[in-house]
């Protein structure tokens, strides 16, 4: 018994239909899987200046000041590893020369900030320096340049990082040894700002005494009064 042609092209073939007319061709889908592969990313660790110095005095961590040259002067921690993440901006292009005559007539008049641009060696000079297996505890003045170096190393395959909250304007006084002129969180502090600062605390203590004195010497405080000369 001979089957029809129809019949033996669909079985060989895999046509869908057995009307010669209406032949369709049947083609074998592939289902393509995707495998995602996790990477992992360390997470880094955000500590109290106490923390902190647990970790350098116990866990051996290293201390990478990152801040600017100017801040890193007045003050900074003993036997820290300085690596800025921005650096003084002295480029002289119009543009840039614009930019800089309007950030020292302001933000650095006022509050004694450089003008400054982005590292491009900052995570090469860390790499110099530490292998990717070290512990880092990276600082700065307010905590916003040291997570965002936290942020470069980790993506240069740091496991180890840890960063102050808050930077070094929330440590105590004495927490740690440290270099400079003035105390680690006051080193982000200058230009006419601190001046005023200066200015009101003076006055504030003139003031107080003047009421204090008012107060328990009411008699004396009249004289003075009598005294002072009427326009």
């Amino acid at each position: 018994m001979f089957l029809p042609l129809s019949i033996l092209l669909s079985e060989e073939c895999g046509f869908s239909n057995l009307s010669p007319s209406r032949l369709v061709i049947g083609a074998t889908k592939r289902r393509v899987v995707h495998i995602k592969r996790s990477v992992t990313k360390a997470e880094v660790n955000f500590v109290d200046s106490d923390e902190a110095k647990k970790l350098i005095a116990v866990e051996g961590y290293a201390v990478v000041d990152v801040r600017d040259k100017t801040q890193f002067e007045r003050a900074h921690i003993k036997d820290c590893y300085h690596v800025p993440l921005f650096i003084q901006n002295n480029d002289n292009d119009l543009g840039t020369i614009i930019k800089r005559t309007v950030h020292n007539n302001f933000s650095g008049l006022f509050f004694g900030l450089p003008f400054t641009k982005p590292n491009p060696e900052f995570v090469q000079s860390v790499k110099s320096q530490f292998s990717s297996e070290s512990k880092l505890l990276l600082v700065c003045q307010e905590g916003l340049r040291s997570t965002a170096a936290a942020n470069k190393l980790e993506e240069a395959g740091y496991q180890n990082i840890a960063c102050i909250t808050s930077g070094l304007q929330s440590v105590k006084p004495g927490t740690f040894d440290a270099v400079g002129s003035t105390e680690l969180q006051n080193a982000g502090k200058a230009g006419l700002i601190q001046i005023q600062g200066k200015i009101s605390a003076v006055l504030g203590t003139v003031l107080i005494c003047a009421f204090l004195f008012i107060t328990f010497f009411p008699d004396q405080a009249e004289k003075l009064f009598q005294l002072a000369p009427t326009s």
